[in-house]
């Protein structure tokens, strides 16, 4: 990097810092804070969602996939969750929206003490939060490392530069601020995109290579096939149901997306922007790393490095800059919106079962506490991620894959089919047991299983027996052991119908707020 790349990267976060302190006067209570008030414009709320799903991973363990691989990393990784979230339109988005609009929660959780009970509630909060720490320090791991690349910092002080810059922009403007930025990024992503697009077909030009025919080169050998390696048809298929569930709110910050908007039919319309977005806009970003095995020489064994190094020989200075920032636009925007989530779960459901003073919190204090977690959050995950490729979690993409996948079933599988009518029997028994016995599948199939199988459990396995154990527990206890009490009834038909006189119950109108959800809360009227 020069000068002018410098320029470039700092005036981008004079951009974010900018967006996040004008976004400050637009947050009056913990509803701004956590879900926009409910008055984010759904295409606003499509792209952020979009931009909240990806991070700087995409560009170093992805991009190793890439070179190692080919076109399964697109097939097993950005196509499923496409799939995933253009299900969820239909089945999640309008009945997460009404957990706003409905039941009057500002955090995805909330609705978990009356639909199950408050253990439940907990379990899945603590475990959620934990997760997340986990997941966010990969990210920052991930962009320090390409920072590390360019500038020769060390990996510490990009995740301190980073985490710093972020924790500025998210605590200040909370989820509109999420947005706003995530909008600008998406601009920049687009630019920075097209930008290394461009020149990786003129440099195959140079070459003699050009655009089609490099498929047929002995390097690309192999790497035309959809399914290839540890990236077979189970792995696909696990893949799709883990991104069905976490895409569409599993980990919070997307379901955060879709209680945002006005109204469930808007939810639904975000939903579907993003997937399109999903399918279209990664084969894009996609297809440099996929020619990079003709371009350049990955120095790192996994070839986690060989998109930056293309990245540096490409592009020129300036161009370089905005690539970088394109990097840094991806992981601000998902751990920024991680940051808010927890911070609404851990305000919202933990605090006040920890605290009698937090359940007396008003707006003011509510606002306060929720940006203090914040900038906890953002602290914890930083130390996470100096961790990221010590001996325990090996480097990033098995944090990412093994541990966020393989753990998102037993987290996930509660909150979303607890939402849905066909599996009002399942209650606190089946919820509670699907998600502790899928936590311990996890672990017998990662680390004690491995000590005495040659090899260890393929990672296909690894990620889809915990979401199988989980999903089968849990509709098989509901149907042994049914829960479906009147009131836990009245919860699913809240989230199930728009409007009391359209299928919703008086039982169901009766449903009171969860604890600790005042008036403050909803910025709008239910849709």
């Amino acid at each position: 990097m020069n000068s002018l790349d410098w320029a470039v990267l700092i005036g981008y976060f004079g951009v974010m810092v900018a967006i996040g302190v004008w976004s400050h006067k637009r947050v009056g209570d913990v509803s701004d804070f956590f879900t926009a008030g409910g008055k984010m414009p759904w295409w606003l709320s499509g792209i952020s969602h979009h931009m909240s799903g990806y991070s700087a991973v995409l560009f170093t363990g992805y991009a190793g996939i890439s070179y190692t691989y080919g076109v399964t990393s697109f097939v097993t990784w950005s196509f499923p969750i496409a799939l995933g979230i253009a299900i969820g339109s239909k089945l999640f988005a309008p009945r997460i929206n009404r957990l706003r609009s409905r039941l009057h929660v500002a955090s995805p959780l909330e609705y978990l003490k009356n639909r199950y009970n408050l253990s439940t509630q907990q379990a899945l909060a603590w475990s959620g939060m934990l997760l997340k720490i986990v997941d966010v320090g990969a990210k920052w791991a991930a962009i320090a490392t390409l920072l590390s690349v360019f500038t020769g910092m060390s990996l510490n002080q990009g995740i301190l530069i980073t985490g710093a810059i972020t924790a500025v922009y998210c605590t200040i403007g909370g989820l509109w601020a999420d947005a706003l930025t995530e909008l600008g990024q998406f601009v920049i992503q687009l630019l920075a995109g097209v930008s290394m697009f461009v020149a990786v077909v003129l440099k195959l030009g140079d070459k003699g290579i050009g655009f089609l025919g490099a498929w047929d080169e002995p390097a690309l050998h192999g790497h035309g096939k959809p399914l290839v390696g540890p990236y077979g048809t189970v792995f696909l298929l696990a893949f799709l149901f883990i991104k069905l569930f976490e895409y569409n709110g599993g980990m919070l910050n997307q379901a955060q997306r879709y209680m945002a908007t006005g109204s469930a039919r808007q939810a639904e319309r975000s939903a579907r922007l993003s997937a399109i977005l999903w399918l279209v806009w990664p084969v894009v970003l996609f297809f440099p790393m996929w020619m990079s095995p003709l371009l350049v020489h990955a120095n790192k064994p996994d070839g986690s490095d060989s998109y930056a190094l293309m990245t540096e020989q490409l592009l020129p200075h300036g161009l370089l800059g905005l690539v970088i920032v394109g990097f840094f636009s991806h992981t601000m925007a998902m751990c920024s919106s991680d940051a808010n989530a927890i911070a609404a779960v851990f305000t919202r459901d933990v605090a006040p079962v920890l605290s009698r003073r937090a359940r007396a919190w008003g707006a003011r204090s509510g606002l306060v506490a929720a940006r203090v977690t914040t900038v906890v959050f953002l602290g914890l995950s930083m130390a996470v991620a100096t961790q990221v490729n010590s001996p325990t979690f090996k480097d990033i993409i098995t944090v990412v894959i093994k541990w966020v996948a393989g753990l998102m079933g037993p987290i996930a599988i509660p909150m979303m089919l607890g939402l849905l009518r066909p599996f009002r029997r399942s209650g606190p028994t089946a919820a509670l047991t699907s998600w502790g016995l899928g936590l311990l599948a996890f672990w017998l199939v990662n680390y004690p299983v491995n000590w005495n199988v040659d090899g260890g459990v393929p990672l296909q396995y690894q990620v889809s027996i915990p979401l199988a154990v989980s999903l089968v527990l849990y509709i098989v206890i509901g149907y042994v052991r049914p829960e479906d009490t009147p009131e836990r009834l009245a919860v699913i038909e809240r989230v199930n119908t728009d409007g009391d006189g359209d299928g919703g119950t008086a039982a169901a109108a009766a449903v009171p707020a969860p604890a600790g959800a005042g008036d403050d809360v909803v910025g709008t009227q239910p849709s």
